[in-house]
């Protein structure tokens, strides 16, 4: 094995994090039915924004990894986040601007890796989506989407959101808005606290939904 093989060896180890990397080969049941969701829609997705989220091998890492330790639990989460994501009156720009803005507290090194992409897929800057992952209020973001992050940052990093906030952003988003970005933002605290209390870190990719 060559030096670069070797070292390629050793950080595809350290993705689990505290958490071994599961082997799919050992999986049944819910397991198993979890792994071939996963297969369907996890990876294709994170392949289509260009980040990764299986090893060749077919190992799942980030959040995903973790999940086979309670997969009928992680399976009612991951219908929470669909139901979100099918059903939201946020739009998809906005719904990033939360996921990052919630990131920006958290600093969880998974979750501003995957959504970098995924917001440039929606069509964020780098620029903004720097800004958005130091916490700072991007200069081309509109104003629905700067009060999007008002929110998020009040809400996940102050856990109060004051009332001149919350007008603003029922003036820009309805109750309805608010609902969503309410249980949006709760959706990553859940990723962000699994990343983080596991200690999962962001690969070293090739931007094409595996490693």
């Amino acid at each position: 094995m060559t030096s670069d093989q070797t070292h390629s060896s050793a950080h595809e180890n350290d993705l689990g994090g505290r958490f071994p990397l599961y082997d799919p080969a050992s999986f049944s049941g819910s397991a198993k039915t979890l792994y071939d969701h996963a297969i369907s829609t996890i990876v294709p997705e994170a392949h289509k924004a260009g980040f990764t989220a299986m090893l060749d091998d077919g190992r799942m890492i980030g959040p995903f990894n973790p999940m086979f330790a309670s997969p009928d639990i992680a399976t009612a989460m991951l219908g929470l986040q669909k139901a979100e994501s099918g059903n939201t009156a946020l739009g998809p720009a906005t719904r990033q601007v939360v996921i990052l803005s919630t990131g920006a507290v958290w600093r969880a090194p998974y979750e501003l890796y995957a959504h970098t992409a995924e917001a440039r897929m929606v069509g964020l800057s780098s620029e903004t989506i720097e800004a958005l992952i130091r916490g700072e209020p991007p200069p081309e973001l509109g104003e629905a989407d700067l009060t999007a992050q008002r929110f998020t940052l009040a809400l996940v990093g102050r856990r109060q959101v004051e009332d001149d906030v919350f007008e603003a952003t029922r003036r820009a988003f309805g109750e309805k808005g608010i609902f969503d970005m309410i249980i949006l933002a709760g959706c990553y605290q859940i990723i962000c606290s699994l990343l983080n209390a596991l200690a999962i870190t962001a690969p070293q990719d090739r931007g094409d939904g595996r490693l």
